[in-house]
């Protein structure tokens, strides 16, 4: 895709990356050039971003920094030779050596499935920057702590081998790592092992690695295991709008007599409840899938797993599903009154009990539905959808220092915003607000600034 190219800045308007003071904020005047401006507030919001990325909580930073890289590899494809992305590039690398480090504080039994899932998807992302910047050490670390603790904790312990399972077998549970809690099969930690699964598979298939199958394989099975969730109408995982397109609920549930999909805490679950961070991550799954159908048509035909497979059927499925969530975003997820993307209103996602978790679902969707593969199979244009979110973001900023805030709507556009979502979902909370009065400053901080950030790579990548 064609970019347009940046119209560098001089004089006052020039921007050292370095030296960028706090209390230094840049209005969006019409006389400069939109590339000009989204360059000033992505080096401002990455500035912000260093400040406050360095917090102690396990999970939300390692999905914090992958927000960061993959929007200082959109800054790297936009402006690859300008001086202060260079810059930035340079300081990331600094940055993932200390994130190592913190990771390694850790012991590994006191973590979650979803942590895995999250750590394991950074340090991909975390390896291809590091290999772009000469740093293969570090990035060979990293791809180990991708495939060989990641991966294999949520395969080996996290996964359901069981075969008790009902009304549908398998799945991920979002236990911990010491067994002490199964936890429950929630879409997050199931998507996290399906995605992880999926993006290992084609980076072994573009470097040709051996014993690749297993990771194939294991993306396979979960892909089965939505599948035919999906394909159980009565349980409406996949839950239609009463106009057009569908989103995935936030757990399936099943209540009738000897379900294995009841369990209403960690945490607990309402009716009606979805999150929009479930749905990038499941289209970007999706699209993995689609990407590596031939792969798996002659892996499941040559091994006998399913003689009868029907690669376009199975394309035509892939292609249908990603559509409809694309569609059910557009109609959903956004809001008619004023374009901004939004999180659902759904009380279970703003708190006061797990909203410090679930805050982050705007900027993980944005994340992936921005990626181009994944834009352009949804069918349907969110490119001004994003740009009207990020200007509200901007907007919205505390302006003495460039933080971005929770709430970047206005409280009159939310209040018909949860009117429309309840007419095509039927269900809705009367929420505005993200009720994270608990949740330490800092960790805040680093997790609303990486929302700016995943929506600002997202604009950074539309042509």
């Amino acid at each position: 895709m064609k970019r347009r190219k940046f119209i560098k800045a001089t004089g006052a308007s020039a921007i050292a990356v370095t030296g960028v003071s706090p209390l230094l904020t840049w209005a969006c005047s019409e006389s400069k050039s939109s590339d000009t401006l989204l360059k000033e507030q992505a080096l401002l919001a990455f500035k912000r971003f260093e400040e406050v990325w360095d917090f102690q909580d396990f999970w939300k930073r390692g999905n914090t920094f992958d927000a960061c890289l993959v929007f200082v590899d959109a800054l790297q494809k936009r402006w690859s030779e300008d001086k202060e992305v260079v810059a930035i590039q340079e300081k990331v690398g600094k940055m993932l050596e200390e994130n190592l480090t913190f990771f390694n504080s850790y012991d590994p039994g006191t973590l979650w499935a979803d942590d895995f899932g999250w750590w394991g998807l950074m340090a991909l992302n975390a390896r291809k920057h590091l290999l772009r910047t000469g740093n293969k050490e570090l990035a060979d670390k990293y791809l180990k702590l991708s495939t060989d603790l990641c991966w294999e904790y949520k395969k080996k312990t996290a996964y359901d081998h069981s075969e008790t399972g009902n009304p549908v077998l398998h799945g991920c549970r979002n236990g911990d790592a010491n067994g002490d809690s199964l936890g429950v099969k929630n879409t997050v930690t199931n998507v996290l092992l399906f995605l992880l699964s999926s993006r290992i598979y084609r980076l072994s298939l573009a470097e040709s690695w051996p014993d690749n199958e297993k990771y194939l394989n294991m993306a396979y099975r979960q892909w089965l295991w939505f599948n035919e969730w999906f394909e159980l109408d009565s349980y409406q995982y996949l839950k239609e709008l009463s106009t057009s397109g569908a989103l995935v609920q936030e757990r399936p549930m099943a209540f009738v007599e000897g379900s294995t999909y009841q369990d209403k805490i960690h945490p607990p679950w309402a009716e009606g409840w979805v999150w929009t961070g479930d749905q990038g991550m499941l289209v970007a799954a999706l699209t993995d899938m689609l990407a590596i159908k031939n792969e798996l048509s002659i892996y499941l035909t040559t091994k006998n797993s399913d003689a009868e497979f029907d690669v376009k059927a199975y394309e035509s499925r892939l292609r249908d599903l990603i559509k409809l969530i694309g569609q059910g975003v557009k109609n959903a997820l956004i809001a008619d009154v004023d374009g901004i993307i939004r999180e659902a209103p759904c009380l279970s996602s703003f708190g006061p009990e797990h909203g410090r978790d679930y805050l982050a679902g705007r900027g993980i969707m944005m994340r992936y539905l921005g990626s181009e593969e994944e834009r352009t199979l949804i069918d349907v244009d969110v490119s001004e959808n994003i740009r009207k979110t990020v200007k509200a973001i901007w907007e919205t900023r505390d302006k003495t220092n460039n933080q971005f805030r929770a709430e970047f709507t206005s409280r009159e556009n939310d209040a018909l915003y949860v009117g429309q979502f309840r007419e095509l979902w039927g269900l809705a909370d009367d929420v505005h607000e993200w009720d994270i009065k608990s949740m330490k400053e800092k960790n805040k901080f680093g997790v609303c600034q990486s929302i700016g950030l995943d929506a600002l790579g997202a604009a950074l990548l539309l042509s």
